[in-house]
């Protein structure tokens, strides 16, 4: 072994696993150990079994092995075996243990054969082992068996990867030698995490069993599939010999015998039997242990630190402690109105790119949503004009009138604001649910004090409810301020004596002048009702500006593919498919001309509905506007045709008058409703959050019941300390030992290519010829023996590419926290 730290080693880790095993899987998967991997009958529970010396193992036909199973073997003069769930309890009678294992394998997974990633943890002492550490996991299996799940092949592999994936894991390779090793699941799986071999050890089973005239002697030299650490060869009890209860030490004599008196085997008889390959784990094992514990120790020390101060504060805080209680209520609603601060202003410290929320989103109902819905009534445009038309005729009663009527004027611009009711009150209330939405998110925190958190929900929606209730009245007042008088004197609106046309004209010259061909928007959108034959539907990168839509193959802009002009356009809606995931509206003419090519019209796709809205209102503001289809139910005819032309003209005089007086209007609430929200909702809410609450918390007289703590915070504070106890305890046992010890360096590289990668490819070949390629021979593993220190070859790989699983990727490793 070299010196008596060496031998400390394993001994050493059972101790950090015995310390870890306690907070769970996560933090013991990363010790140093070996994991036996293999298929079902491979021989994988014959070969711990001989270590041993004992049957303790269940068997059976099918998956047996469903937990994997961490067996520690210490050397000692007593031998009996105990389980870390059934702690003081000593297990002499190696039948019992067989029991208990099904017992606890039976209790997690139940009858059906299903697998649980949660181990059992077995100690045996015996004067018959070594030192030794490893995780016998369940065989690979391809078929589902009687009721287990139809991907039991990929839970086995995920659960393999859990351990085989981490780089202070040995991987014990088990093949038997009756099949082709070309083929074998353990030794695919070991170079897929392991691809340089430094990990790696392979071990031939059955070789008793192989044709009579075959051999495994090109495997065992190391010359046909070459392994760094090399094979080493095993004979197993039969079937037989088992259910004949052959005692173990007189299979290991003929295990023996069987490469002695075997010609293929004789030379290499020394380096071959369960005993060599037992001393081969043990010192490899230790060598792998002496070079991971630095990293180790620098991982635990790493978890330490993430838990130490939340460790510290489970330990001062006290449940019962009533000034305790006090504190953590004030901490809570002060931390509770910091947080929603920041989710509305913007300013928190994680900032969410997935989606809208909070501010953000308000923002958008403010700027995108409510202009959008005001849009859609100002351009009800057939409606108005048939309006017009009725006011005036009802103003002049039986008389043909000869000038343009105030009233009809007057009553038309009523009907037009009152119209902005409905849009103003439900602008309210899609901000008032956002607010709430913001609010709970917020009050999630509180979670760990169920009491606390539904009366802070209560008393904080009530007040979101009152506050709502007045902007309500105010808006509504607000609008009948404009009901109340219409200001004809206003300096933007146009009056009954200006030149129409000389208007029409400048306001057109000033718009075009003041937005230019500014772009708008960009983004992209798929062109969804090209048909198959012509290409099908593609993605494009859209540029929107004030006069044209053009689009490109991509955003680099470089391949222009069409320039819309955006003259006499309109938008409709267009009803999401059955199949479809994405969002769709449509473009087209409103003089019924071809949109794009031999299109009448343009259908967009957008993957989400904030995404439509958003095209949508950028749309408006190009001028763009959504169809309105009206249908007049009371048969009176359409209103545009007009018999007499000076109803028409004065029609047409109103018409441009309310639109005047109108885009005054909707100027004044589009201003005037984001700041009445914001100041008598979200203000007053910030307000009594930070001001209020605290005090109606207080004068419900129940502080202390408030902060009753729910069960699972309770035991996710005793989950922190406990694992926090448990690193301390392992760093603790780590520091008492010198890593000044001797070591073997790891055997030279050899050529692995004869693993075919994870994707399926097929057979290579050799160019010159249909035979197979003949290898040179391979280095044999080296005997170990103890030198002076050198550096050691088996480190870390940080830049090799991650593991991969045959048909499906290895599960990623899991973060502790």
């Amino acid at each position: 072994m070299g010196n008596r730290g060496m031998e400390d080693l394993i001994p050493l880790v059972n101790r950090l696993q015995d310390a870890l095993s306690s907070v769970g899987q996560s933090c013991s998967l990363y010790l140093p150990q070996i994991a036996v991997v293999g298929g079902q009958s491979a021989g994988k529970s014959s070969v711990l079994e001989n270590f041993v010396g004992r049957d303790f193992l269940p068997r059976g036909s099918g998956i047996v092995t469903r937990r994997p199973l961490i067996l520690q073997l210490l050397s000692a003069n007593t031998e009996y075996g105990e389980f870390f769930h059934c702690k003081g309890k000593k297990f002499t009678d190696f039948d019992e243990i067989r029991k208990e294992i099904e017992a606890e394998t039976h209790r997690l997974t139940g009858s059906n054969k299903g697998i649980s990633p949660v181990p059992i943890n077995l100690r045996i002492y015996s004067p018959h082992v070594l030192n030794l550490t490893l995780v016998d996991l369940p065989g690979i299996t391809k078929v589902p068996v009687g009721d287990q799940p139809a991907d039991i092949e990929y839970q086995i592999r995920d659960m393999i990867m859990q351990f085989i994936c981490k780089e202070n894991c040995l991987i014990l390779a088990v093949t038997p030698a009756n099949t082709d090793l070309a083929n074998s699941d353990a030794l695919k799986l070991a170079k897929d995490v392991d691809p340089q071999g430094q990990r790696t050890i392979g071990v031939i089973t059955k070789l008793d069993l192989m044709d009579e005239g075959t051999d495994a002697r090109n495997i065992l030299e190391n010359r046909l599939l070459p392994l760094r650490r090399g094979y080493i060869g095993v004979v197993n009890r039969s079937q037989k010999d088992i259910d004949g209860k052959k005692d173990i030490k007189a299979a290991l004599l003929a295990e023996k015998k069987f490469f002695l008196s075997h010609p293929a085997y004789t030379h290499m008889a020394e380096s071959m039997g369960t005993p060599y390959l037992q001393r081969i784990l043990n010192q490899q094992l230790t060598n792998h242990i002496r070079d991971t514990l630095p990293v180790v120790r620098t991982h635990l020390q790493g978890q330490l630190q993430d838990l130490n101060k939340e460790a510290e504060k489970c330990k001062q805080f006290s449940p019962d402690d009533p000034g305790q209680r006090t504190k953590t209520l004030l901490q809570s609603v002060q931390r509770l109105a910091v947080d929603f601060e920041k989710l509305i202003e913007g300013s928190g410290d994680r900032v969410d790119t997935v989606n809208l929320s909070g501010g953000a989103k308000i923002n958008r109902i403010f700027h995108e949503s409510f202009p959008n819905e005001l849009v859609k009534i100002k351009l009800d445009e057939r409606k108005l004009r048939r309006e017009i038309n009725y006011a005036i005729r009802n103003t002049h009663g039986v008389r043909t009138g000869l000038f343009t009527p105030d009233m009809a004027f007057e009553a038309i611009v009523k009907k037009q604001i009152s119209m902005l009711k409905g849009p103003c009150i439900q602008f309210v209330d899609t901000v008032r649910q956002e607010l709430i939405s913001t609010v709970y998110q917020c009050i999630n925190k509180l979670s760990s004090y169920p009491k606390l958190q539904d009366e802070t929900e209560r008393i904080v929606t009530t007040e979101i409810r009152e506050q709502e209730s007045k902007c309500r009245d105010q808006i509504v007042l607000l609008i009948d301020i404009q009901l109340a008088y219409i200001n004809t004197k206003h300096e933007d609106f146009i009056g009954f004596t200006n030149d129409q046309q000389v208007y029409n004209q400048s306001n057109k010259k000033n718009a075009a002048r003041m937005a230019g061909n500014h772009v708008i928007r960009k983004g992209w959108l798929t062109i969804s009702n090209i048909g198959i034959m012509k290409g099908g539907a593609k993605e494009y990168w859209f540029i929107l500006s004030a006069e044209s839509l053009s689009w490109f193959k991509d955003d680099e802009e470089k391949e222009k593919k069409y320039m819309l002009p955006l003259d006499n356009l309109k938008l409709r809606d267009v009803e999401k498919g059955f199949m479809s995931s994405k969002f769709v509206f449509a473009i087209f003419n409103t003089e019924l001309r071809n949109v794009y090519k031999d299109y009448k019209c343009l259908e967009l796709a957008c993957y989400s509905q904030e995404e439509l809205d958003s095209w949508k209102a950028s749309l408006l503001q190009a001028g763009v506007y959504p169809e309105k289809v009206i249908v007049d139910g009371q048969g009176n005819g359409a209103p545009e045709n007009f018999p007499d032309p000076q109803l028409e003209r004065q029609v047409e005089t109103i018409r441009n008058l309310v639109d005047s007086y109108m885009s005054i209007i909707y100027k004044t609430i589009k201003d005037l409703m984001p700041k009445t929200i914001m100041h008598l909702m979200i203000n007053s809410v910030k307000e009594f959050i930070s001001s209020e609450l605290l005090a109606q918390l207080y004068a419900l007289g129940e502080c202390s019941a408030l902060m009753d703590e729910s069960p699972e915070q309770q035991q996710h504070r005793e989950e922190v300390l406990r694992k926090h106890a448990a690193l301390k305890e392992a760093l603790a046992v780590i520091a008492k030992f010198s890593t000044s010890t001797c070591t073997t360096p790891l055997p030279p590289p050899v050529d692995s290519s004869w693993i075919q990668p994870s994707s399926p490819t097929l057979p290579r070949k050799s160019v010159t010829s249909g035979k197979p390629v003949v290898r040179g021979h391979a280095p044999s593993v080296p005997r170990v023996h103890a030198h002076t220190p050198s550096p050691s070859t088996d480190g870390l790989q940080p830049n090799r590419a991650p593991p991969g699983v045959p048909r499906r990727h290895p599960p990623a490793i899991p973060k502790v926290k």
